[in-house]
């Protein structure tokens, strides 16, 4: 069986775009919630007022499916104006460490 897959993704918005961002992508997060293979899915911000969205899915297909969804298509369409640059998506490698505490 594949490991989970953990995954960010990092929205810089635009200077005064802060809170539109959110508005935009807080509602897309119910709807990954209910694709199939969503284990994680939720936005946090840094210091920096940036936005990163962490996620976590069962499966490398199951994420690329979601990445092709209609909901990611709409999702990037009603960002992007909102960006100071091009979201960063990194697929993360686990490093296994401890307990179940030392993984996402």
């Amino acid at each position: 069986m594949e490991a989970p897959v953990v995954v960010t993704a990092v929205f810089t918005p635009k200077d005064g775009a802060f809170d539109e961002l959110v508005a935009v992508l807080s509602p897309a997060i119910a709807e990954v919630h209910d694709e199939e293979g969503c284990l994680l899915y939720a936005i946090h911000r840094d210091p920096d007022d940036r936005i990163i969205m962490i996620e976590k899915w069962t499966s490398t297909e199951l994420l690329d499916a979601h990445g092709s969804s209609k909901t990611v298509e709409r999702l990037n369409d009603r960002a992007a104006a909102l960006l100071a640059e091009p979201v960063v998506v990194t697929r993360l490698i686990p490093i296994p460490a401890g307990s179940t505490k030392g993984q996402l």
